[in-house]
């Protein structure tokens, strides 16, 4: 697992969408709490529907292609088995063309259903580092230890004193450096240990900051009131809350860190169900069942080691899954596919001339390019022939003794060489 500390993440490519997205729930958050309620995992909640929200014009189209493909199948096999075993160029080709033709025609796309995909990957990843060290993106979490860091470094001593509770704590995952200088740095890295804290790890930071009891309790309480998703933490992986119930004989928090996960898979199951998919035995809609099959047992065992606000996020978006899927569904089995197509097939006319008129341009160039190297050859032969002619001159004209004389001498006796 990847090491974060309050210091954002500075991936080039995750570090910006992660501070975006931050940024997001952040004002999701504030929204709630101008409410008076002060809750990660609601916020977790919406920032979900919001994302899939935005996400379902893809979806959308995604459940179009799917219906279409399906509908497309048989057609497309009938390409593969009329050039079954051809392998030649000319054979190749005019498959490639006519398998175009055909996704032209039925309006979907070869890589059309990677497209969601592709775009969920990368926020999901960003998501795992918000999650993970939620104060680091969330500045209104960050603000709940405003008083409890005041009060740690008004303490002397108080960087040995959190060295020895972070050793203590055995916090892995947490980057820390209290030999550091910087005053802001250090209040960072305070928040970043005792964010992590268990409610033993609480205990012994009062022990260790006996006249800060008080602060130290009302930021527990109000971290809990923020942070918690009923008995879990949402910072926390589900694993780490199952091992401390069991350790602490809390069979409530045991039985709620593995909800995460199964629920999470719950709903990814019920999302599959929904899908429609190709009665065809072809080897790429059998590898698509099993991915749909295999996906939700990794989501299974992944979820044990993310934190349970990522789980949340999984299982949210399973749910809404599942429920556009459904109303998809319904949708396309009212409307008339026919139509859809001969839209299409006018779309695909211009297509299929507009890249004939790039076949021709491409070819015209290549006509020209193959001109214009044979008019550079004749005329580098040319020049050549001139050259030659100069030198041969030159050469006649040559003073005895100098170096035009003596190649002369050279050239003269491998000629004679030759000849004999």
């Amino acid at each position: 697992m990847t090491e974060m500390y309050l210091t954002a993440y500075g991936g080039s490519i995750l570090g910006p969408i992660a501070k975006g997205l931050g940024w997001i729930m952040d004002k999701i958050y504030l929204l709630f709490a101008s409410m008076g309620i002060q809750s990660i995992a609601l916020t977790i909640i919406v920032f979900t529907v919001l994302v899939y929200a935005c996400l379902f014009p893809l979806t959308y189209k995604q459940q179009k292609f799917s219906v279409l493909s399906r509908k497309m199948n048989p057609e497309l096999k009938k390409i593969q088995e009329k050039y079954k075993g051809k392998k030649d160029q000319a054979s190749m080709a005019a498959q490639q063309e006519e398998t175009q033709a055909l996704y032209d025609k039925y309006g979907v796309s070869m890589t059309g259903s990677c497209v969601q995909l592709l775009i969920q990957m990368p926020i999901l990843f960003a998501l795992y580092r918000v999650f993970y060290n939620v104060p680091a993106y969330i500045s209104s979490v960050k603000n709940v230890f405003t008083d409890l860091v005041s009060g740690i470094q008004g303490i002397d001593g108080y960087q040995d004193k959190m060295q020895s509770l972070y050793d203590a704590a055995n916090l892995r995952n947490v980057q820390v450096d209290f030999s550091a200088t910087d005053k802001t740095t250090l209040g960072n890295y305070i928040i970043d240990v005792v964010y992590k804290l268990s409610s033993s790890g609480w205990d012994s930071l009062k022990e260790t900051f006996p006249t800060l009891s008080d602060v130290i309790g009302n930021a527990y309480s109000n971290l809990n009131e923020i942070n918690n998703l009923f008995v879990l933490s949402i910072s926390d992986t589900p694993w780490n809350q199952i091992k401390m119930g069991f350790a602490d004989h809390n069979w409530v928090l045991l039985l709620a860190g593995l909800s995460i996960p199964v629920i999470s898979t719950i709903t990814q199951y019920l999302s599959i169900l929904q899908m429609p998919m190709s009665d065809s035995n072809d080897q790429m809609t059998q590898q698509m069942k099993t991915m749909n099959y295999f996906m939700p047992l990794m989501t299974f065992f992944i979820a044990f080691t993310c934190p349970v606000g990522l789980g949340l996020y999984w299982a949210t978006g399973g749910f809404i899954r599942a429920g556009q899927q459904f109303f998809l569904n319904r949708h396309f089995e009212k409307i008339d596919l026919n139509d859809i197509i001969e839209k299409n097939k006018e779309k695909a006319a211009k297509k299929k001339e507009q890249r004939g008129i790039r076949r021709e341009q491409i070819m015209a160039n290549a006509t020209m390019n193959t001109k214009r190297t044979i008019s550079d050859k004749a005329s580098y032969k040319n020049d050549n022939a001139d050259i030659l002619e100069k030198a041969a001159a030159s050469r006649s004209t040559a003073k005895a003794g100098s170096m035009a004389a003596k190649a002369n001498l050279v050239k003269d006796f491998n000629e004679g060489k030759k000849n004999n």
